[in-house]
């Protein structure tokens, strides 16, 4: 493996460490705010941490040193995928408030899984290892999940409810990524869904400023380190290591959820649960099977 490509996995592996422990912070937070304000101020500050990064990029593009082909606008995107990101980041924040970190850190992983059954409708081939994930994930799912008595937590099925939409957000994203400048739509993105999140706050959520001041460290790595900074630690990685690679490392998120949850909320599951992650990471993986067979030299 070239030096190059290592080191992008490795700052893919930084990211999948970022988001997965946004889990963490995001359970502290659900103590103090409600999802939709805590929601509505981290998407504003991540959209606010990729200015400076679009800023420059503008100013190379207009002193020549960089040419875009981008032409297409990205407003319509970013609204759309930000719609997207409003109902899964809201669904994801409501149902932390109900379960684990670890395991809506597994759940949302599902994402994953989901993106190739979605791909159906869009008269996409499903291959035969993406369906061999989807079971072994589901059957992971299930042992996490179910317990003995055959009852779901409620939040169990909020955060994976809410993955169905990050997986729809991950199509979206596929689909203009080509045609429109990624970092105004991601910059968009953010900020749809932080106009979205604040409004329903407004509506039904008692905002005060103590509360917000309480939940501020989680608020602030939500909005700067597994937004902007890890956003931006992707767009590098992905540059440099083929897609296999970087979806397998991105895979991870879910593992150093889970690893958080325990280590500093002190979260334990019992044998069934660990089971159930075992298979669902291993779902993860082999639904990305065929592609690591494409990129095989």
């Amino acid at each position: 493996m070239k030096t190059q490509n290592l080191r992008a996995n490795f700052i893919l592996l930084l990211a999948a460490a970022i988001w997965g422990l946004s889990f963490v912070t995001q359970r502290v937070a659900s103590n103090y705010i409600g999802p939709f304000t805590f929601n509505g101020i981290r998407f504003a500050l991540g959209s606010l941490s990729l200015l400076p990064l679009i800023i420059v990029g503008d100013r190379k593009e207009k002193a020549g040193k960089e040419t875009s082909h981008m032409q297409e606008s990205s407003v319509l995107p970013g609204v759309l995928a930000g719609s997207v990101i409003f109902i899964a980041a809201a669904l994801q924040q409501i149902g932390l408030g109900q379960t684990s970190a670890g395991k809506t850190a597994f759940i949302t992983g599902l994402y994953m899984v989901f993106v190739p059954i979605f791909g159906i409708f869009l008269k996409q081939k499903v291959k035969a290892t993406s369906w061999l994930g989807i079971i072994v994930a589901v059957s992971g799912l299930y042992l996490l999940s179910v317990t003995d008595k055959f009852t779901v937590q409620k939040g169990d099925l909020y955060v994976l409810t809410g993955a169905f939409f990050w997986a729809a957000q991950i199509l979206i994203i596929d689909r203009f990524a080509n045609r429109v400048n990624g970092l105004k739509l991601s910059c968009l993105q953010f900020l749809t869904a932080s106009i979205l999140s604040t409004s329903v706050a407004l509506i039904f959520e008692e905002i005060a400023l103590s509360s917000i001041l309480k939940a501020a460290v989680p608020i602030l790595y939500g909005g700067i380190l597994s937004t902007g900074v890890a956003y931006t630690l992707q767009i590098y990685g992905q540059k440099h290591t083929p897609p296999s690679h970087a979806a397998i490392c991105l895979s991870f998120e879910a593992v150093f959820g889970s690893l958080g949850g325990m280590i500093i909320l002190k979260e334990n599951l019992d044998a069934r649960g660990y089971a159930g992650c075992m298979l669902m990471f291993a779902g993860m993986l082999l639904s990305q099977l065929q592609d690591i067979k494409k990129t095989q030299p």
